[in-house]
């Protein structure tokens, strides 16, 4: 299995039964398989928390969080390094600034993102996108 990056949509999808969720269900299946993580950027996850609390409610996210962390996932650090390249791809691609970090960290452990935000078309030619 290829190392793997997800973007909040795709957590978003996985986590609401939207468009694409069967594709993350996979991913989780063959990591847990495999024995693997799979990413998560410090922004993302604050994405997917705020989205979280605006669909199911404040009184929903503890338990939806822990949903979450019971999967492979890790969440990886926005440090120094990875700062850095976010903020070159901000400064040469229309996307949102937690888009950037996904698609830097994405580049940085050269893996796949999956998202299906329409933002990620800019950078398909840098970093691998898996489309939900």
């Amino acid at each position: 299995m290829k190392s793997a990056v997800l973007d909040s949509y795709a957590v978003l999808a996985f986590l609401f039964k939207e468009p694409g969720h069967e594709i993350v269900l996979s991913l989780f299946e063959k990591a847990l398989e495999d024995g693997r993580s799979i990413f998560i950027a410090s922004p993302n996850w604050a994405e997917i928390r705020y989205m979280v609390e605006r669909k199911a409610g404040i009184d929903r996210w503890s338990e939806i969080r822990d949903k979450i962390l019971g999967l492979p996932i890790e969440i990886a650090d926005a440090d120094m390094d990875l700062a850095e390249q976010a903020g070159r791809i901000k400064a040469t691609h229309k996307m949102s600034l937690a888009d950037c970090f996904g698609a830097a960290l994405a580049k940085k452990k050269k893996a796949e993102i999956y998202t299906g935000d329409p933002e990620f078309r800019s950078i398909e030619s840098e970093v691998k996108v898996v489309w939900l």
